[in-house]
């Protein structure tokens, strides 16, 4: 991403939906933090996470993720599927976890049974939510995309939880009855 950069770097922007964060190095984009209780939530978050990482002006790809991140916040689609992401900070079965998320189009929900299913055992749906509690990606890895059987909303990790998980649903007009998994062919869109 940004060559000769080992060190993480992060930055906060404004959003339609509060301040959030995201961290960068070489290898990828490395996190995205949602908005917290205050302006400065996000940033604290990444500094926890990232000790050694230092604030910085974001270079010009990032500030092109910042925009589009923007953008989708405030209700314009985006997979987010070009994106970078730098996996080497999750396990082999996060990363097919993630991947299998960021296949889901925005506007179309998916179930942890199906990801599973589309893994090749259904009966993992647990460790797919699991890993998406851990997902340090929200928004560029939709797991606010994800729900569990019946069409029931499952657990959202983000600061604000479900309630979070819900309003980006609705920002992709993803909460019509016929895009959730309980309307939808085998439980997945």
């Amino acid at each position: 991403m940004v060559r000769g950069m080992a060190q993480p770097r992060f930055a906060q922007f404004a959003t339609p939906i509060g301040t959030c964060a995201i961290a960068w190095a070489e290898g990828g984009i490395l996190a995205v933090q949602l908005p917290g209780k205050n302006e400065t939530s996000a940033m604290a978050r990444l500094h926890r996470r990232f000790p050694d990482g230092a604030p910085a002006g974001p270079p010009g790809e990032i500030a092109a993720v910042i925009e589009r991140i923007t953008a989708f916040l405030g209700g314009t689609g985006d997979g987010f599927a070009d994106l970078p992401l730098d996996f080497g900070q999750v396990s082999a079965f996060e990363a097919a976890v993630y991947r299998e998320a960021r296949a889901i189009p925005a506007g179309a929900t998916a179930t942890y049974g199906a990801i599973a299913a589309r893994l090749g055992d259904a009966n993992q749906a647990r460790a797919v939510g699991q890993a998406l509690g851990r997902n340090p990606w929200p928004i560029v890895v939709p797991c606010h995309r994800v729900t569990g059987a019946e069409g029931k909303m499952g657990g959202f990790s983000a600061p604000g939880g479900r309630a979070t998980k819900l309003r980006l649903l609705e920002i992709e007009g993803a909460l019509a009855p016929e895009t959730l998994p309980l309307f939808g062919p085998s439980g997945a869109h």
